[in-house]
């Protein structure tokens, strides 16, 4: 199916109109730009590539309440997080009008490691951040939709990029303690080591939730580090290690709530969750090579999840339709970039900047796994393979300034991705293994117009790209029933278009405007009956975006954000176009006080609006309008005590809702004529909770 563009529909047709608005992507960066500044803010004008991206420093992310690590990336505008399953398991993230599932259209790197996972078990692009410390975070960079040249598998909302720090100011030991069992306990320090500066962190942390049955939720983190230099001009090598254990309390149909046949934070299946974990060894060096600034990172990653899930309750037995999902892997790769600030190309026009580089990974899959089980034991092989999959991507980037107001970039990536599936198990699943390969070419293109002291204007046209799971690039069988089924390709193209517009009110005071337009190939639709995604047609989405940076004095910051999209199918669906569980409003405010005495304080606010459940529109989730905050204050240098109030007006809203069959364990297997009952199926938010810390130096 071809969807609908806009605002035509050949691109090569859509250029005059883009280029008559003038767009833009990166801004030049000359070489007295390549010194290393600390971020305090968010973009800031004049140093901004876009409208919709900026950087986020570790001072401005200490202040901000989390219940969960991921939910730093909340500090980017229109980012919401949240759970629908155990704290173990990668969270829900919708953006820009997408549900993101656990990262299918989000690209996310930390430490130079990319931190998505393709063709996983459980969900592609798989995007586990519980492995984050959030005390070690020393920026976060975040980009919108899909127009830097350097961002390809996933990023088609955006990337974001995370670096943790090089050196602590000083050492510490931290606890932590809240309602439900939650216990945490942190000790970090660093000091010099062998002419350059080593870094350890020791995390362990354990949780129940307030969930009927506890949910056990057992961490073990760990971090050394040993870097000489700067990101600029330096090395560092980085040992991270990984585990988590959990039982989990599902999503579960809402009439089991209110029939009373569970309590709210009940759960119909006694033993789901899981075991993961992830340890990684990486090196990333920066350098000069005469004129040109170098950058390099290797990484090899070991990863290994076993989730066991029942979301469709008891459909198949009264043994309950728990399966288990496998994977185990081992993922490679390297990534080099290098830059030229300032190439002389055109007599009369100012340098250029001319950026290139090369990605390579490689996913060693030893397991893909899928097992129906009871009580976390296996009762039959649906399907078991093995995958090697290859992806090698190749970008260049040319940004030149055309007068002193306007500045403009020609970029472009190449990647070509491969797989080879070997089937190694299931009824029907014996003729599904084969090779499947994809190369796509991605063009991007920016302008940027300098108005005046105050504004800038921007724009943006770009194609990008999802992979989707080797699995179905190759399979040709349903592994359920033996039913035929068409392969899917192995990648999925986008098209984006951004207008932006930044303006700075006074001193204190800087907003953007961002209106984008994405188109699909392909979209990811969660189905509730199965408890995966899958591929579906088509669709386009279209949305406005308002971020505020405010400083009020010297005291207080505030990032005030309001999102809107329009998320809809090139053709209707199941009796309507809507794309389900694409929120097309949110709005956030958060707030940091900082004195400059013992006390400190953040509040963020945060408001997600009704979304579609299914096609029609028909059904629809309940807004839900949530507040966190945060209290420390440090009676003596190096001491810090602090209070996390989290839920604070205890909304009793849903962290997530999807429309579904099941059936629950009174109505009895072979309810609905043996296909469930459809119907809500939701994962209550968390109720009001308050956490303390305490933080001492060492």
């Amino acid at each position: 199916m071809k969807p609908n563009r806009f605002p035509s529909r050949s691109t090569v047709r859509s250029l005059p109109w883009l280029l008559a608005l003038g767009y833009p992507l990166m801004q030049p960066l000359h070489a007295e730009e390549l010194e290393k500044v600390e971020v305090q803010g968010r973009a800031v004008l004049g140093s901004a590539e876009s409208a919709s991206q900026g950087e986020i420093g570790a001072e401005r992310l200490a202040n901000k309440p989390l219940l969960r690590p991921a939910e730093l990336l909340e500090a980017m505008p229109g980012m919401i997080v949240t759970q629908h399953s155990g704290d173990g398991k990668a969270n829900q993230y919708f953006l820009r009008g997408f549900n993101l599932d656990h990262g299918s259209d989000f690209a996310t790197m930390l430490s130079g490691m990319p931190v998505n996972m393709a063709s996983h078990a459980h969900g592609q692009g798989y995007m586990d951040l519980n492995f984050l410390m959030p005390e070690l975070v020393d920026s976060l960079r975040y980009r919108k939709g899909a127009f830097a040249a350097e961002d390809g598998d996933f990023a088609t909302t955006g990337a974001s990029r995370i670096a943790y720090v090089r050196e602590l100011r000083q050492p510490f030991a931290e606890l932590g303690l809240g309602p439900h069992n939650f216990r945490r306990a942190l000790l970090a320090g660093s000091r010099a080591v062998a002419g350059g500066e080593g870094l350890a962190a020791l995390e362990a942390s354990s949780n129940d939730g307030p969930w009927d049955q506890p949910e056990g939720l057992q961490r073990r983190n760990a971090v050394l580090r040993w870097s000489r230099g700067d990101e600029l001009d330096g090395l560092s090598v980085s040992l991270m290690g990984y585990t988590a254990r959990w039982k989990a309390s599902e999503h579960v149909p809402l009439r089991a709530i209110e029939s009373g046949e569970i309590g709210r934070y009940g759960t119909l299946s006694p033993n789901d969750g899981g075991i993961t974990h992830r340890h990684s060894l990486s090196a990333d060096w920066a350098g000069r090579w005469g004129s040109w600034q170098q950058q390099a990172t290797a990484y090899l990653i070991d990863y290994g999840l076993q989730l066991y899930s029942a979301p469709s309750g008891f459909i198949q037995g009264p043994e309950g339709d728990q399966h288990e999902q496998l994977d185990r892997r081992k993922l490679l790769g390297f990534a080099w970039q290098s830059k030229q600030p300032r190439l002389a190309l055109w007599q009369d026009l100012a340098p250029a900047q001319l950026s290139w580089g090369l990605q390579w990974r490689q996913d060693r899959i030893a397991t893909l796994g899928l097992y129906d089980t009871v009580d976390r034991v296996r009762q039959h092989t649906v399907r078991e393979d093995s995958v090697r999959q290859d992806a090698l991507g190749a970008f260049a980037e040319l940004q030149q300034a055309l007068t002193p107001d306007w500045r403009a970039v020609l970029g472009a990536r190449w990647d070509r991705v491969q797989a080879k599936v070997q089937a190694l198990g299931g009824e029907f699943n014996a003729g599904n293994g084969g090779q499947a390969s994809d190369s796509r070419l991605s063009p991007r293109l920016g302008l940027v117009q300098r108005w005046n002291a105050e504004t800038e204007l921007y724009a943006h046209w770009g194609r990008g790209f999802r992979s989707n799971d080797a699995r179905g690039a190759t399979s040709r069988v349903n592994p359920q029933d033996g039913s035929a089924q068409a392969p899917l390709p192995m990648l999925a193209g986008t098209r984006s278009q951004e207008l932006g517009l930044r303006h700075r009110f006074g001193p204190g005071w800087q907003s953007s405007w961002s209106l984008w337009q994405a188109e699909l190939d392909s979209e990811l639709v969660f189905v509730g009956d199965e408890g995966v995604t899958e591929a579906r047609g088509a669709s386009r989405r279209i949305g406005l975006e308002w971020s505020n940076d405010i400083r009020l004095g010297r005291d207080w910051l505030i990032d005030a954000d309001l999102a809107w999209s329009r998320a809809r199918f090139a053709e209707a669906e199941n009796g309507g176009r809507q794309v389900p569980n694409a929120i097309p409003l949110s709005t956030s405010i958060s707030a940091s006080y900082e004195p400059g005495s013992a006390w400190r304080a953040g509040l963020r606010l945060r408001y997600i609006g009704r979304y579609a459940l299914e096609e029609s529109g028909s059904q629809r989730a309940g807004g839900a309008f949530t507040i966190n905050a945060r209290l420390s204050w440090r009676p003596a240098p190096g001491w810090e005590l602090g209070l996390d109030l989290l839920n604070a007006l205890n909304t009793q809203a849903h962290d997530i809702e999807y429309w579904g069959n099941a059936c629950t364990r009174r109505e009895g297997p072979g309810c609905g004529g043996g296909e469930g009952l459809a119907g809500r199926l939701v994962h209550p938010m968390e109720p009001r909770s308050l956490r303390f810390s305490l933080r001492v130096g060492l």
